[in-house]
């Protein structure tokens, strides 16, 4: 058993470890997820400018994810509606009324010429593995220039964690990331293409909890068009909730008409007699016209799951872009220094005629090592030692090239190679200063090409949320009948009161019991009941309970006077002292009660009247003031009608 334990112990952990990782939750590095890493690796590879049908695309996917085309092509389309790294062609579906993609076959797409800035797709920079097969290589994770997982959010489910992060504006993240290098302060706030309205209230820069609302157009006051979408939510959706909330009787509408395109257009018509500030909160309440979404901004850092905030992930890409942008002067400035190297070997080898010291060499040796001698006196122009594959370069001009060898032309390369070498250092010194360029001029390509990307969609704002308690109409008939049932559902008897379906009511049975309840549909209390109403502890606390109740073996009876401050819902407990016989319960401030004694030989006066507000009121724990000494036979109470609460 315990080797069975063991094997199931560690496996389990690899699996989580695995969708944790290599499924669910995006790397901070890139801000993608391995199916979306693969999805920018092959379009990359397959790119030459031209559109690619999305099968093929997937197909070629395979090669590096083999989890099955369906994964890669939801996937595909998901990141193409983001509009930032791949250009679509087609039907890609639409956001706004939630219609799905055509088949792969029929729509194509390439990758956006500004992705090519923002992964940086070098070998030499980004580290690439070989992929499951050991065929083919796929970067292990890319290094990117902006945070991604800010700019195209992400969603998913791991083993005992998830992740929900939404997409933020992609010029509000620049220049957060502009601020950062400049040690300015900064602050961002979600923003989707299907706007809306969201209050941040309980955000936490990236966790935490949004509230999000429909944007409603009501200057016609018969009539409400939805021109905006809450957060996660289609038209499709949004109209089927309504109709829902229509149906249970919740919100009074006459029609929903959705001519949502390219844009939301939701029309809402009232009937006769109903306006728009009467339908308003009634749609935040009962449908998806307001929704509450709760983030957490989990990402996988140096390959552990941490959870971030939006603030921490920008100086991450702050700090990382200077790096990135280091890397990349440095690898430039060795592959010129070694383009520098040659020209200066080439010019050299040409114009002091070093080839002519060959022409009597019998062996490969010999011929290396006159070459090799015949760049000693030049020595200090050269920036290394010359190499035996520099030789054969050389060794490999032709005769045609050497005899149109032209020395000024060599000269200018050689000058604008030290030119931008000298540039390059001086780069090298001002890294913030680069990096702030560069994401200056993504913002204007950006301009550019896709300038919709760059204008806020989502409205910040801040609203209460709709209480359903509070805007809930009392239009139900709560019931009592001659049976003892009482609830919503009882058809006849007596209607005690006009409830709504999210009220809670106290209602007190004959044996001095009561109970606190939900609105029922339909229960049986007992043949008799002293008092219903509102269990509300506002409403509650200001009636005041008397309850007349008689001892069983001395027949002496007690009266309480009491309020009922507190109770657990669905609980039974009874108002008078355990064991006693209740007689009458009443709720009036004032009224007369008259006892009626047992007859006795020494008893004279057999019956006694008394006044309820002459007895004090007390705790509802007491156990009551003894009203006579006497066995009472009976009681009568000046109009003794039960007291419904109403």
């Amino acid at each position: 058993m315990a080797f069975v334990k063991n094997l199931f112990d560690k496996n389990f952990i690899e699996y989580a470890s695995y969708v944790i990782r290599d499924r669910a939750i995006p790397d901070l590095e890139d801000g993608l997820k391995p199916v979306q890493r693969r999805i920018m690796h092959t379009l990359f590879e397959m790119d030459d400018g031209r559109f690619q049908k999305v099968a093929n695309v997937v197909g070629r996917v395979m090669k590096y994810h083999p989890h099955g085309d369906a994964s890669i092509g939801g996937a595909l389309v998901v990141l193409a509606n983001k509009g930032i790294f791949i250009e679509r062609q087609g039907n890609f579906g639409n956001l706004f009324t939630g219609d799905g993609a055509s088949a792969p076959r029929y729509i194509e797409c390439r990758i956006h010429p500004l992705a090519k800035d923002f992964f940086v797709t070098n070998s030499h920079i980004t580290r690439y593995v070989p992929n499951y097969d050991g065929r083919s290589t796929e970067p292990e994770v890319y290094r990117t220039k902006i945070p991604v997982a800010l700019v195209i959010g992400a969603e998913g489910i791991a083993v005992g964690m998830s992740t929900k992060i939404l997409p933020y504006n992609i010029k509000e993240v620049i220049d957060a990331e502009i601020k950062c290098l400049r040690g300015e302060k900064f602050q961002i706030y979600p923003d989707l293409p299907t706007g809306g309205l969201i209050d941040v209230s309980n955000y936490k820069d990236g966790n935490g909890k949004i509230v999000t609302r429909a944007k409603f157009d009501t200057s016609d006051e018969k009539k409400i068009i939805i021109t905006e979408l809450p957060v996660d939510t289609s038209s499709k959706d949004l109209t089927e909730s309504i109709e829902a909330a229509y149906k249970a009787g919740k919100i009074k509408i006459s029609s929903i008409e959705d001519y949502t395109t390219d844009h939301t257009e939701i029309e809402i018509k009232l009937p006769r007699g109903v306006y728009t500030k009467e339908v308003v909160d009634a749609l935040y309440a009962y449908t998806d016209c307001e929704k509450s979404i709760s983030c957490s901004m989990l990402v996988i850092k140096d390959n552990m799951p941490q959870i971030m905030t939006a603030t921490e992930i920008i100086k991450y890409y702050s700090e990382k872009l200077t790096g990135i942008i280091k890397d990349e002067l440095e690898y430039e400035k060795g592959q010129l220094t070694e383009e520098l190297f040659a020209r200066t070997l080439e010019r050299i080898f040409i114009e002091e005629r070093i080839y002519k010291q060959i022409e009597m060499m019998k062996t490969a040796e010999a011929v290396n090592k006159a070459v090799k001698d015949g760049f000693k006196p030049f020595k200090e122009e050269l920036t290394r030692e010359v190499n035996d594959d520099d030789v054969e370069k050389l060794l490999k001009i032709p005769i045609r090239r050497i005899s149109l060898f032209d020395i000024n032309k060599n000269r200018d390369q050689v000058k604008a190679i030290n030119a931008r070498l000298k540039e390059i250092n001086r780069r090298l010194k001002h890294l913030t200063d680069c990096a702030v360029e560069y994401l200056n001029g993504m913002l204007e390509k950006f301009s550019k090409t896709n300038p919709e990307m760059l204008s806020r969609h989502t409205q910040v704002t801040s609203f209460n949320a709709v209480d359903v308690k509070e805007i809930a109409q009392r239009d139900k008939s709560l019931r009592y009948d001659e049976k003892g049932y009482l609830g919503i559902g009882v058809s006849g008897g007596r209607e005690i009161m006009k409830v709504s379906p999210y009220d809670r009511i106290i209602y007190m049975r004959k044996n001095g019991l009561y109970t606190v309840t939900d609105v029922p549909d339909k229960i049986f209390i007992d043949k008799g009941m002293w008092y219903c109403g509102f269990s509300d502890k506002e409403v509650l606390s200001k009636v005041l309970f008397t309850v007349i109740f008689r001892d069983p073996k001395t027949k002496i009876v007690s009266i309480k006077r009491c309020r009922i401050p507190s109770f657990i819902l669905n609980r039974d407990y009874f108002i008078a002292p355990d064991g006693m016989e209740v007689l009458h319960i009443d709720t009036r401030e004032k009224f007369s009660f008259e006892l009626q004694y047992e007859k006795k030989p020494r008893v004279k006066i057999l019956t006694e009247k008394f006044k309820a507000e002459d007895f004090p009121e007390k705790g509802l724990k007491t156990l009551g003031v003894r009203v006579s000494q006497k066995e009472v036979a009976g009681i009568k109470v000046e109009d003794g009608k039960l007291d419904f609460g109403m």
